[in-house]
């Protein structure tokens, strides 16, 4: 059987994932999709609006054959460690083809241009550190250097968010040697980061989860974006664990742990660089909401997304020695989800798994999968106190879901 992965996050899924998936689905003519999906907290460094078992259910209802985890130690990071992880749990499942959505949808702007960086890796790294004394973050630094290089040439524009995943996914699989055909398709009408709905049925997650949280809080205009399979297992959610979840229901137990912990603390927290714990200290007694602690903690050298990462790093007390350590390899992939023909695919495979496939939190400890739990216990705080115990019961007991 013929397997396509794709990386996902379905923070809600939209009809532009439905979109990538059917593609998917056409230009690989695969038996299966496997997606690969980040956890309880996303790369951007969010809590997921609704739980990772919820968001399963809408990917196998809109056709997707496997939904697995990306741990943790993956899922909220920076581009290069999260596409690393996902291609490698992709690769160990037997995966014949990544399909991935960009800006470009030109596979071969991808290999030219990982050709070209490979021959000129001195210079870039080189102009990056000098772009980096001058005080701009990381992924700016990196843009600066890069268009400075390519000049006007014909290369991928590395300043669009699905394109820079779109090549660390293709970096990764030629770093790694991997035997996976990559594949992009184009990204359609709305934009990764559009606040606005501005088409006829397609829309961005952000406008979406924009709308969501709005003071209107009328969901019948997200009716046209979304399939309706989606859409009902949205409100579903919403009336069975009473909220949607955001940074806002999180604040309290942040500050808690930012006010309470001494610098020297804060130090040993991944991402934690350069002093700016001292910040985050001041930052967190003087904001009365994770908007206002942001607003006084962002500057131009660290981007907003780092620094919901950093935050989310603080609130789950991940430390730098173990997620450095996790980040090195995946050493497990956890099962969310499959139709009956994923069933039958993994049940063929099953000899051939080249990482442990875990159905129940609870068949396994120790390692990064501690990473994982702590990381559900967390996402249980966000949630009214009656319901608490049972998101906890379903990230520790529930077995994966399997598609009616």
């Amino acid at each position: 059987m013929i397997s396509a992965g794709i990386v996902v996050e379905y923070n809600p899924f939209h009809n532009g994932h439905l979109h990538h998936l059917n593609e998917t689905k056409k230009r690989t003519d695969a038996d299966v999709v496997i997606a690969v999906m980040s956890g309880n907290f996303l790369q951007r460094g969010e809590p997921a609006i609704v739980s990772k078992f919820a968001r399963t259910k809408m990917a196998l209802q809109a056709g997707c054959d496997i939904v697995v985890e990306l741990p943790y130690a993956f899922a909220v990071q920076q581009a290069e460690i999260f596409a690393d992880g996902a291609v490698r749990i992709l690769a160990s499942l037997g995966c014949r083809y990544l399909c991935f959505g960009s800006e470009s949808g030109d596979i071969n702007a991808f290999l030219d241009t990982f050709q070209w960086l490979e021959r000129q890796k001195g210079r870039f790294d080189e102009i990056l550190k000098e772009k980096m004394r001058l005080g701009f973050s990381y992924p700016k630094a990196a843009a600066l250097a890069y268009s400075e290089m390519k000049g006007d040439g014909a290369l991928l524009d590395l300043s669009q968010p699905n394109n820079i995943l779109g090549y660390q996914y293709l970096k990764a699989i030629k770093d790694r040697q991997l035997d996976i055909i990559p594949l992009t398709i184009p990204r359609i009408k709305a934009g990764y980061h559009d606040p606005e709905f501005s088409s006829d049925t397609i829309a961005s997650a952000t406008s979406i989860r924009k709308a969501i949280f709005s003071e209107k809080g009328d969901l019948e205009p997200l009716k046209r974006y979304m399939p309706e399979s989606s859409f009902e297992e949205l409100l579903r959610f919403k009336r069975e664990y009473g909220a949607w979840q955001n940074w806002e229901n999180y604040w309290p137990f942040l500050k808690y742990r930012i006010i309470q912990s001494s610098p020297g603390e804060l130090r040993e927290i991944y991402d934690m660089e350069e002093g700016i714990e001292y910040r985050v200290r001041e930052a967190a007694f003087r904001a009365d909401s994770f908007q206002s602690f942001m607003e006084k903690l962002k500057t131009k050298r660290y981007t907003w997304t780092r620094l919901q990462r950093l935050s989310t790093h603080i609130l789950m007390n991940a430390k730098k020695e173990e997620m450095k350590t996790y980040c090195q390899k995946p050493e497990y992939a956890r099962l969310l989800g499959f139709s009956k023909r994923g069933r039958q695919y993994l049940n063929r495979m099953k000899e051939e798994l080249a990482i442990p496939l875990i159905a129940k939190a609870s068949s396994r400890d120790g390692g990064a999968f501690e990473l994982d739990k702590r990381a559900g216990y967390i996402y249980s705080f966000g949630f009214p106190p009656s319901v608490r115990q049972r998101v906890l019961e379903e990230e520790y007991k529930r077995p994966p879901v399997m598609a009616e």
